[in-house]
């Protein structure tokens, strides 16, 4: 059990939480607006290399933005992080062998290792070393991954919260634990996230190797369950009596901020009766159901937190945008919170001033051809939104 992060975990003082939506290659749009935050976090307090595992206490993040919470965790500037992106988008994008098409697009392979050198080169390791654990005790913060597990068909939250039940090494009837899940390797868990179904294979991860108790089970994107926005999953685990982190609520203890990866509504106004048939519900009911989830959980945090910033929901409940003197709900504020997540529609795309981008082009988790636009999309929005006073309280 690591030392320093139960420290971490057990210090005095207010709190901060960063949570990452799920997207894809759009996830730069998530990373050019948490440069704006380590930017600014920098310039106010005249700390030069401040990375962003230097402020927050907790980084969440599922599919796209489990790299980004793990690649934070470990202590990566956000150069470093969009680097990996941009470096390496075709890459990760590599397109699977014709007959492999008929199960996914994609290779899994390049992105794996990727993931597996970049994630031991941040913590310190030489090349050629065995890869880096989520019990790993250069992680500089308390992580948390979403991944969804097909063989038990369940949401998986998995951290390295080091007093986590499956994080104990010795059971509760004082056997050892031979899965601990401390254990197992930080890339694969975050590869396991973003194993999106027909984008990339499923992936395989081993329960207490090399032990006669040795067992599998089979992982898909964490995009798949109701957390694609964990942003309530982080202020459940952080303060719910079970996962014993115990951090206290309120306004001015507890500040999380969500970050997207833009949002547009796919309406479809010449929609008729007879154009919804079975293939036309398996496209379209997946993302359907993941964006009124990512809607709902954030609807629940704008209520239950004291919403500093975010767009709006929708024409009925607005932005939700609270005010000592407006409150939006009956009962006390647990936590500051803000949310950024662009509009990409075409409209919102003009509202940046962007109007020579084409919505198309930045909707599409694997719209590797467009890198440049997506970037565009996040550093206008964050120039238009972000604003430290958002964090008041906190800096």
């Amino acid at each position: 059990m690591s030392s320093k992060l139960i420290a971490s975990i057990d210090s005095v003082g207010p709190k901060k939480i960063l949570t990452c939506d799920g997207g894809g290659i759009l996830g730069l749009i998530s990373v050019e607006i948490l440069a704006r935050i380590e930017a600014d976090l920098r310039a106010e307090l005249k700390k030069p290399d401040l990375v962003l595992a230097d402020w927050f206490d907790f980084v969440c993040g599922t599919s796209t933005g489990a790299i980004i919470a793990a690649c934070i965790a470990t202590g990566m500037s956000i150069d470093q992080i969009r680097e990996f992106y941009v470096g390496s988008g075709e890459q990760m994008f590599d397109k699977a062998s014709v007959f492999k098409r008929l199960r996914y697009s994609y290779n899994d392979e390049p992105l794996a290792e990727k993931l597996r050198n970049e994630l031991n080169r941040a913590l310190g390791y030489p090349e050629g070393s065995p890869p880096a654990t989520l019990g790993d005790d250069g992680l500089r913060t308390m992580l948390m991954m979403v991944l969804r597990n097909h063989t038990t068909d369940s949401p998986w939250p998995v951290s390295n919260n080091p007093r986590a039940k499956y994080n104990q090494r010795i059971k509760s009837d004082g056997s050892p634990r031979k899965d601990c899940n401390l254990d197992l390797p930080l890339w694969q868990l975050v590869r396991a996230s973003t194993a999106a179904p027909t984008f990339f294979p499923p992936e395989v991860v081993t329960f207490a190797p090399g032990t006669p108790d040795q067992y599998q089970f089979i992982f898909v994107d964490g995009g798949v369950t109701t957390y694609n926005n964990s942003a309530f999953l982080a202020f459940q685990m952080a303060t719910s009596a079970p996962y014993k982190v115990n951090w206290a609520t309120g306004t001015d203890k507890l500040l999380i901020v969500s970050v997207g990866t833009g949002n547009a509504a796919k309406a479809r106004p010449d929609l008729k009766e007879e154009d919804l048939w079975l293939l036309d519900h398996a496209k379209s009911i997946p993302s359907a159901l993941m964006n009124a989830a990512s809607a709902g959980w954030d609807t629940a945090c704008r209520i239950l937190g004291e919403c500093r910033h975010g767009g709006p929901i929708d024409r009925e409940i607005g932005d939700l945008v609270a005010t000592p003197d407006a409150p939006n709900w009956t009962g006390a504020k647990q936590f500051a919170y803000v949310r950024y997540d662009p509009d990409v529609s075409r409209e919102g795309l003009d509202a940046l001033g962007l109007k020579d981008i084409d919505p198309a082009r930045v909707q599409l988790m694997d719209s590797i051809k467009f890198i440049t636009g997506i970037q565009r999309v996040g550093v206008a929005y964050a120039a238009a939104h972000f604003d430290l006073k958002h964090f008041k309280g906190f800096v």
